[in-house]
């Protein structure tokens, strides 16, 4: 048994995770589960770093500014957690990336993404999560493919007007919460898989998405 299992008390160093979206809630999302045992990472984003992200993308720097965000997470990833296997792709979401992963997590706004995520999901029989954030309000769901309802049922698909710019507080809430359901997916439970978790403000409730939406 590793140090990490020993400590945690569990391990999940034979699971493995696509990360879509390397921004406030990808490298919240990233360093729970580098940091937790994971055994492969693959980080995809096709940005770069710029002064406006620092608030709350904090694993860049100043000196990171105009850096590719999925390579550079990756090599202070790959520093922190040395035993955790840890590759990036500089690009957009490509279903053919998503193969031989255990889940897709989602840590991006583009709706259009998560729509072409759902259904590759839906296809592949892949379970995924999807986090959203929105000033101090955000949303994380897990979908199982055949046992919960899917994102759109879930409505993780609904395009809203944001409001607000988010803070590093509400990216760390909703990261570290996508981590955990990820981690409780690893472990086999599935009491959290299809519930919408919301986090309003300083209050946090589990919606659970009604079973006979399952497509």
């Amino acid at each position: 048994m590793s140090l990490k299992s020993d400590v945690q008390g569990f391990d999940i160093s034979k699971s493995s995770a696509v990360i879509v979206g390397c921004g406030g809630l990808g490298t919240n999302i990233a360093v729970h589960l580098a940091g937790a045992g994971t055994g492969r990472l693959l980080l995809v984003d096709f940005d770069t770093v710029e002064e406006r992200n620092l608030n709350r993308q904090f694993f860049y720097t100043k000196e990171d500014i105009g850096k590719e965000k999925s390579s550079i997470l990756a090599e202070k990833l790959r520093a922190y957690s040395p035993d955790t296997q840890i590759k990036c792709h500089r690009g957009k979401f490509d279903s053919s990336l998503a193969y031989g992963y255990d889940i897709v997590i989602i840590a991006v706004d583009n709706i259009e993404t998560r729509k072409e995520i759902n259904d590759f999901c839906k296809k592949s029989k892949t379970p995924c999560i999807n986090g959203s954030i929105d000033g101090f309000f955000g949303t994380a769901y897990l979908y199982i493919p055949d046992k919960t309802p899917d994102l759109e049922a879930a409505g993780c698909l609904n395009k809203t007007d944001k409001k607000m710019h988010s803070p590093s507080a509400t990216a760390g809430i909703i990261g570290a919460l996508e981590a955990k359901l990820a981690i409780d997916f690893f472990l086999g439970k599935a009491e959290s898989a299809g519930k919408l978790y919301i986090y309003d403000n300083n209050e946090i409730h589990a919606l659970e998405i009604r079973s006979d939406l399952i497509d």
